[in-house]
């Protein structure tokens, strides 16, 4: 049939829909191809900043240059949300919104067309195709996103996502046991991921919890780890904190979005909890988990946003135990309401304030490392030789050889720029015992 290389942007929600594409290629004949080589190029987008967008058109011009005989296919929220701007680069074949992904592979049996043609519909009738679409992943992962949740039934005020995405959907619970068992075999660790996870089972009938199917998969499936991707603040409640505590096959790790530490802020940005319901649900999971990864998604710079407001995040920030942060500068989306908000922050305060925060970021995480020295750390074995990924979501580098996609401990003896490495082994006299000194 063909090579094929696809490139997604953006979050593991993507990531996990551009596996199932690869998976489904691969079972139409397709072969996989460097980027440079491949006959088809999908380009499978986000457009959660204007960064974002910029990332996808530098693609496409980097695909035209080095391989302009390829046919291109853009796909995903950038493709949804401004179909026409992306048919109109050279070499665009088709423009595939989210609304029509789970179909790509059907659509490249036919043949290219003379221009690019656009196939984007409603957002909300994605889910329903793609759950069944979803059944294999591609075989250089060793940690598998699985996405399990599309779509966010919230209005913040800055986001564009249920415009691209539609409204929450969840797959079904029978579908997610199914698959997460099928990954069993093959995988050590699974990610579950969603656009906005923790709403999982809430549109379903009867109505279930994020919490009751992470205890199916515990009592039905025989994985060995599980992870989850990001929550929001008010889903992470007692059952789930007691499931992540109380099992040693459910990742120390949660990542649950701040975005400010202002109340006036987050009334802007309409976010449905306040400073100190945030601060609750982070301090309540370090004191069941004191050895847990928390990181938080924080946001500056959103209109409005004086000095003041800026200085209550960082003081709420530096008093929370948070492991790491994502710092994110404001970007106004085209058609929400923050764009035609008054009081626009200028770039550079923005920028600095994205380098004081990145810096408390940084300072967090080295005392979260510093203090695993000398632990002992259950990690899962990388695709990249000598790395691997603590249950906390620390980098580790391993101090010999191991097979990638294994669960293995082992003991912390140092730290690296931006992670942990595995002391190293007793040295061993040239017969095989320790080596000793006799005086």
């Amino acid at each position: 049939m063909g090579t094929f290389f696809i490139q997604s942007f953006g979050c593991r929600t993507s990531q996990a829909e551009g596996a199932a594409l690869a998976a489904g290629l691969v079972k139409r004949g397709f072969r996989p191809a460097p980027r440079s080589q491949a006959e088809l190029v999908i380009l499978n987008t986000c457009t959660v900043t204007a960064s974002a967008d910029e990332d996808a058109r530098q693609s496409l011009r980097q695909v035209q240059r080095e391989n302009p005989q390829a046919r291109i296919v853009v796909t995903g929220c950038y493709a949804q949300r401004a179909p026409e701007e992306l048919a109109a680069f050279p070499g665009v074949a088709w423009v595939v919104g989210n609304s029509h992904k789970p179909q790509i592979s059907e659509l490249l049996a036919c043949p290219a067309p003379e221009r690019a043609l656009i196939q984007v519909g409603d957002p909300n009738i994605q889910t329903d195709l793609w759950w069944a679409a979803a059944d294999g992943y591609a075989e250089d992962r060793t940690r598998p996103n699985l996405k399990i949740q599309d779509g966010c039934s919230q209005r913040c005020s800055f986001c564009l996502v249920p415009q691209v995405r539609g409204r929450s959907r969840s797959a079904p619970a029978e579908w997610v046991v199914e698959q997460v068992e099928s990954l069993t075999s093959r995988y050590r660790e699974v990610v579950l991921s969603g656009i906005n996870l923790g709403r999982w089972g809430r549109d379903l009938t009867p109505r279930v919890r994020l919490a009751d199917l992470l205890q199916r998969l515990l009592e039905e499936t025989a994985l060995e780890r599980l992870r989850l991707s990001s929550i929001e603040p008010l889903d992470v409640a007692d059952p789930l904190l007691e499931l992540l505590a109380g099992s040693p096959r459910l990742a120390r790790h949660l990542h649950v979005p701040l975005q400010s530490g202002s109340d006036a802020v987050l009334r802007r940005m309409r976010r449905h909890y306040r400073a100190r319901h945030y601060a609750e649900r982070i301090r309540k999971a370090r004191q069941s988990m004191p050895e847990a990864a928390l990181g938080a998604d924080v946001m500056v710079g959103f209109p409005g946003e004086t000095e003041a407001e800026f200085e209550e995040t960082r003081c709420f920030v530096e008093g929370l135990p948070l492991t790491y942060l994502h710092v994110f500068t404001y970007s106004a989306r085209p058609g929400t309401p923050a764009a035609a908000a008054p009081g626009q922050v200028p770039m550079p305060v923005r920028k600095e304030r994205n380098r004081v925060l990145r810096e408390l970021g940084a300072k967090k995480n080295l005392e979260f490392r510093q203090s695993m020295l000398g632990r002992r750390l259950s990690v899962v074995t990388l695709g990249r030789p000598g790395t691997a990924l603590s249950d906390n979501y620390i980098k580790v580098e391993l101090a010999r050889s191991r097979e990638p996609n294994r669960l293995v401990e082992v003991e912390i003896g140092a730290l690296t720029p931006g992670g942990l490495r595995e002391k190293d082994p007793p040295a061993t006299s040239p017969c095989g015992s320790r080596a000793t000194s006799t005086w």
